[in-house]
């Protein structure tokens, strides 16, 4: 278990942070972009999930979201390790397995879909589009980092993430199917030419 004492270190104030390893980089350095997205996708997981504790009904998703959101703490400490041979806490292929069979399980009974779903619905399931929109940047930043000379990002990271997504449409589709249902997309409706 970690025990933070003291929250400021003065040792960032520079514009740099440690890695795990102990190696210092820049704030902005594409590893530290990728945690920190990963970051910023779990924080908005917990609003999504304080949204969700308003609905009782949905209590099982609300605590699949906790494990995601423990997950994810997972993951930023795999980034956070740069060489994947050292011992570090990595994220598995047990989590991934996990992942799918919650999508298969949400997914069970959901209509099949007949348009793409634009974000909305209930406020619980537009918080949860929020948030699948930002592990999708979490990717794409991961995704970025793995392609950098010298830098490695596990595969297993990458399936996770991938399917977090996938999961998070699933849950918003969930979420609507006993709410207000998928707001769904229509071609020019906008008035667009």
């Amino acid at each position: 278990m970690v025990t933070l004492n003291k929250i400021y270190t003065r040792s960032g104030d520079a514009g740099s942070t440690a890695l795990g390893s102990g190696e210092r980089r820049r704030k902005d350095d594409a590893r530290i972009e990728a945690y920190g997205t990963v970051d910023e996708a779990n924080s908005f997981i917990g609003v999504a999930r304080a949204l969700i504790a308003k609905e009782p009904q949905h209590a099982a998703l609300a605590s699949s979201l906790a494990a995601i959101q423990n997950d994810l703490f997972d993951l930023g400490a795999d980034l956070c390790v740069p060489d994947q041979e050292r011992r570090a806490l990595r994220v598995s292929e047990a989590q991934v397995e996990r992942l799918e069979r919650e999508i298969d399980a949400l997914n069970a009974d959901l209509e099949p879909l007949k348009s793409f779903v634009l974000p909305g619905g209930s406020e619980a399931a537009a918080a949860v589009h929020v948030a699948r929109t930002l592990v999708r940047r979490a990717e794409r930043r991961m995704v970025e980092l793995a392609a950098k000379p010298g830098e490695t990002v596990g595969a297993p990271a990458l399936k996770y993430i991938n399917r977090l997504s996938d999961f998070l449409f699933v849950a918003a589709r969930h979420l609507n199917r006993t709410g207000e249902g998928d707001v769904l997309w229509v071609p020019g409706a906008g008035g667009g030419v």
